[in-house]
């Protein structure tokens, strides 16, 4: 079956999951994306211009600070003309539909779209629909995907620890509501992690989430023992249906990443998390602050990871 994110020479034609992607192309954008960090590292004027000319929009109908901004960031150094579409004024509120709403834009000769959507499935709409000349990015859909996001996350698993087959990576937390773990797990599988561990309770798993090809744990300090990463996720309050939990405090208790369930890890081992972070629900100050934490290292390289991505797409070399 044909990889919609891939046109007929194989190439990456639009970015909507990491699943399915082979190795080859996860490997050519972690590549890539360290030229840009360089780039962001070592000028004065943080520019180069392989979107020069192009136009970037960005389509987001979900709140997003830090993604939104870190794209909005890569297009500009890549020199793009980059548009941010405010949904709460557009005619989409008005009542016109998603796909219109996209044609209008194409006939403003859009050449990238950057879209975050609340349903899952609408950005692999939106590509279905688009002309082959133009891109399209999965910035976030519903509880389905989050490709960039983990994209920048295998950035900082290999920036840190270099090689990926030799690794034990827990993911902790509302695994069931995050499109961020689905496609974490996606990726770290296909770059050859032999180890990958979901700890959460049993009510903030996927049933059979063992299929994906991870290890199952419900406590945490069998879940962290000897591991090399640890990824913590926030709890997707606003997509819970239900009481899920007792409370946060009871969450924190059992599943708060402190620095006495961290010390189950190795003692090289690196605390990440996707953001915004709920400090006190799921990680304690002194974990996010100190010196394993790698959270605001993931940020910075999230710009690089964009750029790779958005060049990759329009084919600079």
């Amino acid at each position: 079956m044909k990889n919609p994110q891939l046109n007929k020479n194989g190439e990456l034609q639009h970015l909507l999951t990491t699943d399915g992607l082979p190795a080859s192309i996860l490997r050519h954008l972690l590549d890539r994306a360290t030229e840009f960090v360089n780039v962001a590292e070592g000028r004065e004027i943080k520019k180069v211009p392989l979107l020069h000319g192009k136009s970037v929009f960005n389509i987001f109908f979900e709140n997003s600070t830090r993604t939104r901004t870190t794209f909005e960031i890569a297009a500009k150094r890549l020199s793009a003309d980059v548009v941010n579409l405010n949904i709460g004024s557009s005619s989409t509120s008005k009542g016109e539909t998603l796909l219109d709403t996209v044609d209008n834009l194409c006939a403003m000769h859009a050449d990238m779209f950057v879209v975050r959507h609340s349903s899952s499935g609408a950005v692999h709409l939106i590509a279905q629909h688009v002309a082959p000349e133009i891109h399209v990015i999965n910035a976030g859909d519903g509880r389905h995907a989050h490709p960039t996001q983990a994209l920048l996350d295998m950035f900082t698993i290999r920036h840190y620890k270099k090689e990926f087959h030799n690794l034990r990576v827990a993911i902790v937390g509302d695994v069931l509501h995050s499109r961020v773990a689905r496609s974490q797990i996606h990726a770290l599988t296909t770059l050859g992690v032999p180890e990958v561990r979901v700890v959460a309770p049993k009510t903030l798993l996927p049933t059979h989430v063992e299929k994906l090809g991870v290890q199952v744990y419900h406590d945490m300090k069998q879940g962290l023992k000897d591991v090399d990463v640890v990824m913590m996720l926030r709890l997707q309050n606003e997509r819970m249906q239900g009481a899920l939990l007792p409370s946060a405090q009871e969450y924190f208790k059992y599943y708060g990443l402190t620095q006495e369930r961290l010390a189950e890890a190795r003692s090289d081992a690196i605390v990440m998390h996707p953001g915004p972070m709920n400090r006190g629900v799921e990680i304690d100050s002194s974990v996010a602050d100190g010196t394993q934490s790698v959270i605001l290292p993931q940020v910075t390289f999230g710009i690089a990871v964009r750029m790779a991505v958005m060049s990759t797409l329009a084919g600079a070399k």
